[in-house]
C-alpha cells in the first residue's frame, strides 16, 4: 500500500545530511568506488536493498559495528523513519540513500560490496512482472558485478512462490545456495534480526523463508 506523501519530510530529512542522501541530493558517480573513503575506514560494506523503515539495518549495524552498511529505499517518506532510528542509535557505520535499485552500478564499483540483503521485497506475483523481482537473473547479474568472489546475498521473504522462484533463479545462475529455511522462526535462531514486515507477517502466522547465496 502506498503511503500518503508528507511534503514536510522533504525539508526535515536534511536534518540527517551527515548520513542520508535524499532525493534532491542523490548519490552518484562521485561516490562510486569511494565508499571506504566516505565512511572513513576500510571495512566490509553491506547493502540492504529496500531498507524500509530501518528496523533491520539499524539493529544489524548496531550489532556489527566493525562493518559498514548502506540502506537503499525509493520512498523518501519511508527512509525518513529509518534515519530517525539510525540517529537515535548514534550509528556512524550507516548511510541511507533514496535511490533506484536497478541503477546500482552508477554508485558502486565492481567488487566494492561484500554482500547484499534483500528482506521482504515486493513479490510482483503476476508473470508479466517477473523481471521486476529483485531475485530475477538480470538483477542477480548486477549484484555479481558488484560483489567480489565469494560475496553473499542474504534473502528473506514470507512469500513461498517468490522464494521458490528465487531458488530456481539462483540455481540457474550457477550460484551456491546455503542455509535454506522454509520456517525460520521455528528454528529459534538467536542471531535473526526481524524487519518490520517480518514481525507483522510472523504475528499473523506466516512462515518466514530464508537463504544465503554465495557468488562465484
Amino acid at each position: 500500500m502506498r503511503l500518503r506523501r508528507k511534503p514536510w519530510i522533504d525539508t526535515a530529512i536534511h536534518d540527517f545530511d551527515s548520513f542520508v542522501y535524499p532525493k534532491d541530493r542523490p548519490a552518484g558517480e562521485e561516490e562510486r568506488g569511494r565508499w571506504h573513503e566516505i565512511f572513513g575506514r576500510e571495512a566490509l560494506l553491506y547493502v540492504e536493498l529496500g531498507t524500509g523503515k530501518g528496523d533491520f539495518i539499524s539493529q544489524m549495524a548496531d550489532r556489527e559495528r566493525e562493518k559498514d552498511f548502506i540502506g537503499i529505499e525509493l520512498q523518501q517518506d519511508v527512509l525518513y523513519q529509518a534515519a530517525l532510528k539510525v540517529a537515535a542509535a548514534k550509528l556512524s557505520n550507516v548511510r541511507l540513500l533514496v535511490f533506484p535499485i536497478d541503477e546500482l552500478e552508477k554508485i558502486f564499483a565492481p567488487g566494492e560490496v561484500a554482500g547484499f540483503y534483500i528482506n521482504f521485497c515486493d513479490p510482483w506475483p503476476k508473470n508479466r512482472h517477473t523481471k521486476r523481482r529483485l531475485t530475477e537473473r538480470a538483477f542477480l547479474a548486477r549484484y555479481q558485478r558488484l560483489l567480489p568472489p565469494g560475496g553473499r546475498l542474504f534473502f528473506k521473504t514470507d512469500n513461498r512462490p517468490l522464494f521458490e522462484f528465487s531458488l530456481r533463479e539462483f540455481s540457474a545462475a550457477g550460484f551456491t545456495v546455503t542455509d535454506v529455511s522454509y520456517d525460520l522462526h521455528a528454528e529459534g535462531r538467536l542471531d535473526n534480526i526481524e524487519t518490520e514486515y517480518e514481525a507483522k507477517f510472523s504475528a499473523l502466522g506466516e512462515k518466514i523463508h530464508r537463504c544465503e547465496v554465495i557468488f562465484p
